[in-house]
C-alpha cells in the first residue's frame, strides 16, 4: 500500500510499504478513506527526528471501512464506518475505567515513562504505524473505533479522531462559569474548534490569532478576535481591567516569538540522534511566549487550560506569578474516549453547530502529502486545515 512516510528533517515521502495484517485477535484493518494533517504532527515534520526512524508511517487522524477483524472483535464487521481516535486504549483498566484513555495502563508505554500508544508518534508512544496510508491496523479494535453512519461526509466525523475532542477537553478543563469570557491563544484547527465550542457553550470568545485569514474564520461563529501585538493590554481593557476567566492555549511548544528556545531546537536537531534524545528527554525547551501570554492575560483567580502540546523538561515556569494570581492551570493529551457520546449528537445534527463541514481548506490526494506539510507549517495558501483522501 501506499503511506506518508518520514524520512528526515521536514522531509516526508509518499512509499509502498507492506499492507497491516490482523497481529492479534482484538485487531481490525481499515480502508482509509480520510485522513487529516495534525497541527502536532507539524512537531514531528520539525523536531522529533530522534524518535523518529526512516520509514515510520505517520498520521493520527483517521477514519475508513472496515475490512477485516481479528477473531476476537465482536463489535465490528466488515463494511462498518469507523473513526479512529488517536490513542489506543484498552477500556478496562484502572485509567480508562475513569476516563483517562491517555493513560491506559494496558498500552502504556513504560520503558519510555509515557503514556498510552498513539499512531505514527516516535518510538516515545510506541513507534505505531499511523494512519496517513492507505489502511490502518486498529489495536484492541472493539475500543477503539468508532462507529458511525454511512449516510454523511467524513467531514462530520473525521475531527471525532483528534481535534475536536482536543478542543472540547480544553473548554471543559477552563471550568467556566455560564456567561464567562474564554480568551483562546491560537486559532489553528483546535483553536477554531475550542473558540466555537466556547460559543456554543455560551460563552464570549476572545482569541489571539497573527494570521488574518483564521481569524476570519473564527469570526463567522461570533467569536471576537485579535492579534499579536498588544494582545494582553486589549484582552483586559475587554473585560473591565480583570482579564479572561480562563484561557486555553491552543498554540503549544512552537510558538513564535520564542528566539532562544527556537536556537536550541535548532541545535539539538543538528545532533546525532544518541546525543539529541537524552537532551531532549533532560533538558528540552518549548517556546512558551503563547503560554506566558495566557498565564499574564487571564484574571487572577482565573484557569489556563493548555490543549497545545509541550515536551520540554527544562522550561522556566513562573511560579511566583501562578501563585500569586491564584491560577489553575489543566493540561494533557485529550481523553478522546470519555467525549465521543458527548460529541457525536453534534456532528451529526444537520444544523452543524460545530461547523465541523467549515474547517478544511485544502482536500487533496494522498500523494500531495509532502507539498502540503509545508504549506500548513508555513501557513501559506490560507491553510487551515489539510484533509488527505488515499
Amino acid at each position: 500500500m501506499r503511506a506518508l512516510t518520514w524520512q528526515s528533517k521536514r522531509t516526508v515521502t509518499v512509499e509502498e510499504v507492506p499492507d497491516p495484517t490482523i497481529q492479534r485477535p482484538s485487531d481490525a484493518v481499515i480502508r482509509v478513506t480520510s485522513t487529516a494533517i495534525c497541527g502536532s504532527d507539524l512537531h514531528l515534520y520539525e523536531l522529533f527526528g530522534p524518535f523518529l526512524s526512516k520509514g515510520d508511517v505517520l498520521g493520527h487522524e483517521t477514519m475508513g471501512i472496515v475490512e477485516e477483524v481479528g477473531s476476537d472483535v465482536t463489535q465490528l464487521q466488515p463494511g462498518d464506518r469507523v473513526v479512529i481516535p488517536f490513542v489506543i486504549a484498552c477500556g478496562d483498566c484502572f485509567s480508562c475505567s475513569r476516563g483517562l484513555t491517555t493513560q491506559c495502563e494496558t498500552t502504556q508505554n513504560r520503558d519510555q515513562g509515557t503514556g498510552a500508544a498513539l499512531y505514527g508518534y516516535t518510538s516515545l508512544y510506541g513507534s505505531v504505524p499511523g494512519g496517513q496510508a492507505e489502511r490502518l491496523r486498529v489495536p484492541l479494535a472493539d475500543f477503539n473505533a468508532t462507529k458511525v453512519g454511512h449516510d454523511l461526509p467524513d467531514d462530520r466525523y473525521l475531527f471525532l479522531s483528534d481535534i475536536l475532542p482536543t478542543a472540547w477537553q480544553g473548554v471543559a478543563y477552563a471550568n467556566l462559569e455560564p456567561g464567562s469570557t474564554l480568551g483562546v491563544m491560537g486559532l489553528g484547527p483546535v483553536g477554531q474548534f475550542v473558540a466555537r465550542i466556547g460559543r456554543h457553550l455560551g460563552h464570549r470568545v476572545i482569541a489571539v490569532e497573527p494570521v488574518a485569514e483564521r481569524r476570519a474564520m473564527a469570526e463567522r461563529y461570533g467569536v471576537e478576535t485579535l492579534e499579536m501585538e498588544g494582545a494582553v493590554d486589549a484582552l483586559r481593557e475587554m473585560t473591565d481591567g480583570r482579564g479572561p476567566d480562563a484561557m486555553v492555549d491552543a498554540v503549544g511548544m512552537e510558538a513564535h516569538g520564542a528566539g532562544a528556545a527556537a536556537a536550541a531546537q535548532a541545535v539539538v536537531g543538528l545532533l546525532p540522534d544518541a546525543l539529541a534524545r537524552p537532551m531532549m528527554q533532560q533538558a528540552g525547551l518549548d517556546r512558551l511566549s503563547a503560554m506566558m501570554t495566557a498565564f499574564d492575560a487571564v484574571r487572577r483567580g482565573g484557569t489556563v487550560s493548555l490543549s497545545g502540546v509541550y515536551v520540554g523538561t527544562a522550561d522556566p515556569i513562573p511560579m511566583m506569578t501562578l501563585f500569586d494570581k491564584q491560577l489553575t492551570i489543566r493540561m494533557g493529551q485529550c481523553n478522546v474516549h470519555a467525549w465521543r457520546d458527548t460529541l457525536l449528537p453534534l456532528v451529526e445534527d444537520p444544523s452543524d453547530p460545530l461547523g465541523v463541514e467549515d474547517l478544511v481548506t485544502h482536500r487533496v490526494p494522498l500523494d500531495r502529502a509532502p507539498e502540503m506539510y509545508e504549506m500548513f507549517q508555513k501557513k501559506h495558501d490560507g491553510c487551515i486545515k489539510v484533509v488527505l483522501e488515499p
